[in-house]
């Protein structure tokens, strides 16, 4: 039956259902906002660390090896006379951006694949299924060691070897929300409209799990950085000298056994800080996402 517009209820529903977008940070309290101020002060420190850090990360003097704070170097000198402070600034940059090319690397992956199973069903979702749950046997880290024996110890294998072991489970969330949005009715209407898949995929679909996928990326993030730090740790990611948080963990093992902990309480605190504040965004923001279609 016609409306008096001339469309039939379920295309005019299309128009006002297809597209609910990401409404920011609206409803995560403050836990939420405190959580996002500490991760945008992370991001701008790990764009602009290298201009904000006082002295080189590498500018070493060993008469000052495990020497305590002052004014030039607020946090004191690790075991090689190095400024903690300016190599905390400087690794910045590598932790966090390690953690986004897993996660973008992921996080586009596993929604191709989730909403490629979901469009088609069928054979199509069984084999994507099956794919995920056999790679999502394997520990992340283990295929990190994998990584580094075939390609050497760097921080790209590392993070590409992450990024592998993350794409079934975005797979498998995302799957599930596409699913339901590809039953809901104004997918229907735009397929009667002469609409194709792949216009309605990417113009409608993936926009509207948008927010989950949001959620679940600021949650994985956390992970990813955390998962970085470790294989750093192990010494088959970001190879010293160079300034990372992980490294530095490691390396201020020598210096915790003599009572100087200064260098890997300082990028373990910062690491921590981090991690805890993209899972709690991270739930808040899924918290807000199921509350707004319950």
């Amino acid at each position: 039956m016609a409306t008096a517009t001339g469309h039939s209820p379920v295309i005019g529903a299309a128009t006002t259902t297809c597209r609910r977008g990401v409404p920011g940070l609206r409803g995560v309290g403050w836990l939420g906002y405190t959580s996002a101020a500490i991760i945008a002060l992370a991001a701008v420190i790990a764009v602009f660390g290298p201009l904000l850090a006082p002295y080189p990360p590498n500018q070493s003097d060993l008469a000052h090896a495990f020497g305590g704070a002052g004014p030039a170097h607020p946090l004191g000198y690790d075991s090689q006379g190095r400024g903690i402070l300016s190599r905390l600034l400087v690794g910045a940059r590598s932790s966090m951006l390690g953690a986004f090319v897993v996660i973008a690397l992921a996080m586009v992956a596993g929604t191709v694949l989730a909403v490629t199973a979901a469009w088609r069903g069928g054979w199509v979702d069984s084999v994507t299924s099956s794919g995920s749950d056999l790679v999502f046997a394997f520990p992340g880290l283990l295929l990190a060691v994998l990584a580094a024996a075939v390609f050497g110890p760097s921080q790209w294998s590392a993070a590409l070897s992450l990024a592998v072991a993350y794409t079934p489970y975005v797979a498998r969330i995302v799957r599930g929300a596409a699913i339901r949005e590809r039953s809901l009715p104004y997918i229907e209407a735009l397929e009667v409209q002469g609409r194709g898949a792949w216009a309605i995929c990417v113009r409608h679909i993936v926009p509207n799990i948008a927010p989950m996928l949001v959620g679940q990326g600021t949650i994985l993030f956390g992970w990813a950085a955390l998962d970085l730090a470790a294989i750093s740790f192990l010494g088959l990611g970001v190879q010293p000298p160079q300034a990372d948080w992980g490294v530095m963990v490691s390396e201020g093992q020598t210096g915790v056994l003599q009572g100087f902990p200064a260098e890997s309480l300082a990028a373990g605190t910062a690491l921590v800080l981090v991690i805890v504040a993209f899972n709690i965004l991270g739930e808040r923001l899924n918290d807000r996402q199921a509350k707004e279609l319950s």
